[in-house]
């Protein structure tokens, strides 16, 4: 088995692409107030929706509350994409190493998908893959989906 691997996955997002990108990625301190899974996004260095920043996530998963120390890799308003890699916390625990990204994609009469994208390095072949991390991550776009409809 490889230690290597890649999960994806794509959801219609009807409150539009770009709000949900210039949510997640311009501030991301106030996506907790769109999903009870996320307490916290504080900024340890640089700027909100700039490269090279480095966010800490505060976050419950698989019912345990957790914490991400996040370096944002790249922002790319054209392509609405985000690329951040996990520094210190839980994942770290499982992963040497961990990248998430989000990307957003217009597929045309009004329906935009957010896709979610996890590359990991397992520490070790007993490691599961993180197909709840996935999951995770849908439901954190569908309560933002909910929040973002909710005050139009």
């Amino acid at each position: 088995m490889g230690l290597h691997g890649k999960l994806v996955a794509a959801i219609e997002f009807k409150a539009g692409g770009d709000v949900f990108h210039d949510f997640f990625g311009r501030t991301p301190h106030d996506v907790p107030t769109a999903t009870q899974y996320i307490h916290g996004c504080d900024l340890i260095e640089g700027e909100f929706g700039h490269a090279g920043s480095i966010i800490c996530w505060t976050y419950t998963h698989d019912g345990k509350q957790r914490k991400a120390k996040e370096l944002v890799e790249t922002v790319d308003e054209e392509k609405k994409l985000i690329v951040l890699k996990v520094l210190e916390g839980d994942l770290l625990e499982l992963y040497k190493n961990f990248v998430i990204t989000s990307h957003v994609e217009k597929k045309g009469n009004n329906i935009d998908l957010v896709t979610w994208t996890l590359e990991y390095e397992m520490l070790n072949e007993d490691v599961e893959h993180p197909i709840t991390l996935l999951s995770y991550f849908i439901d954190i776009t569908k309560d933002m989906e909910s929040h973002l409809d909710a005050k139009s």
